[in-house]
């Protein structure tokens, strides 16, 4: 189809779904067992009969905004991503409508997402990602099993009541598969979910981890302090040679800016589902590569969200992985990607290789769906 047809946003739907977890997710960044998995979907639809697709947060707070983008050209992408900013200011997070519009401009200009943001590369490896804390010779054998499966490099937990258990559990997956992998730690100190009133490092025991760390040949480290503590990260990388990763939570791009200026960290993570969306994270992704840092995002919610910073990294920058939640059967592709048409693998060599397909390249699976709507 021709870009230069007009088209005009007809109607935008929004859908939740429920997924039951049985057995339930032992998440290690939460202290309560996850018995279910929610999703919502977004699609965006023109008067030309064509639909994007987004998904990656729940949408709160956008009810009763619909009116600030029906009849407007969906490619002013600019115009709707400042609407989008000023809602997240005021009422909650609505950037999967960003993911949505991006899917629905590849379909407009008969491009993939990737393409459009600039055309460097269609994929990229993937790291696996844990979730869970297993016992160290369970972790060593997950581990293990990455490996054969062709991942580059493993991301690991912690957030057990002593951290010197969580070295012990890296020290056995070090022992099985020597450097064969990169290892990466997740410290899971920058945030808290509401029922969870522990504190977060200070700056004196983010370090003694991290000389840990340096020993057993970490690649980086990741949210070792709270996410405001930028004082304490910029101490924290001048003080250790593992690479300090963070951003993965943060609500605002000028936070962001903060931590590149700033000399706060060596690799910056933030999700398009859950900040700026494509929209606004290509900028930081820009300069964060202009100033010699890894940006590589966090991508803990579905597959769709996996799948567009897939676009965003793959068409714009150079990362040496991108983040793939697999723990399975705990998290397993069938839980994470329920709402896909087909989930997003990575191949046996560790790459998650993008379609040529208009958009994004995904398919919703509607039956999955039907089954899993919330009223």
């Amino acid at each position: 189809m021709s870009p230069a047809r007009e088209h005009r946003i007809a109607a935008i739907g929004i859908t939740h779904h429920r997924l039951p977890l049985e057995p339930a997710f032992h998440a290690s960044w939460d202290t309560k067992p996850r018995v279910h998995f929610d999703a919502t979907v977004v699609r965006v639809t023109t008067d030309t009969g064509l639909v994007g697709y987004g998904s990656g947060d729940r949408m709160l707070g956008f009810e009763g905004h619909e009116k600030l983008f029906i009849g407007h050209d969906p490619l002013a992408l600019e115009r709707h991503y400042r609407v989008l900013s000023h809602i997240d200011f005021h009422y909650g997070r609505c950037w999967p409508l960003d993911l949505a519009l991006w899917d629905l401009a590849g379909k407009i200009m008969g491009q993939p997402c990737w393409k459009l943001l600039g055309g460097l590369s269609n994929r990229i490896r993937a790291y696996a990602s844990s979730g869970t804390l297993r016992d160290p010779g369970a972790m060593a054998e997950s581990a293990e099993s990455y490996l054969e499966q062709g991942f580059p490099a493993l991301k690991l937990r912690f957030h057990r009541s002593d951290w010197h258990d969580d070295v012990r559990a890296l020290e056995a997956v070090r022992a099985r598969v020597g450097q064969k992998l990169e290892l990466l730690v997740d410290c899971n100190q920058g945030w808290r979910l509401p029922w969870d009133t522990e504190s977060s490092w200070s700056l004196k025991d983010a370090l003694a981890v991290a000389r840990e760390l340096e020993r057993l040949g970490v690649y980086w480290m990741e949210e070792p302090l709270h996410r405001g503590d930028h004082a304490g990260m910029r101490a924290l990388r001048e003080a250790t040679d593992v690479r300090i990763a963070a951003g993965e939570m943060t609500r605002q791009l000028h936070e962001l800016r903060d931590l590149i200026t700033g000399g706060c960290v060596d690799v910056l993570q933030p999700d398009v589902a859950l900040v700026g969306g494509i929209t606004g994270l290509r900028r930081i992704a820009i300069m964060a590569q202009e100033h010699n840092l890894i940006f590589t995002p966090h991508t803990w919610t579905n597959g769709m969200g996996v799948t567009a910073n897939a676009h965003l990294v793959a068409g714009m920058v150079d990362a040496p992985f991108l983040e793939f939640p697999y723990d399975p059967p705990e998290w397993a592709l069938s839980r994470r990607d329920f709402m896909m048409a087909e989930p997003l693998r990575a191949d046996r060599d560790g790459w998650l290789n993008l379609s040529s397909k208009p958009g994004m390249g995904y398919a919703l699976d509607e039956a999955a769906l039907a089954a899993t709507l919330l009223p």
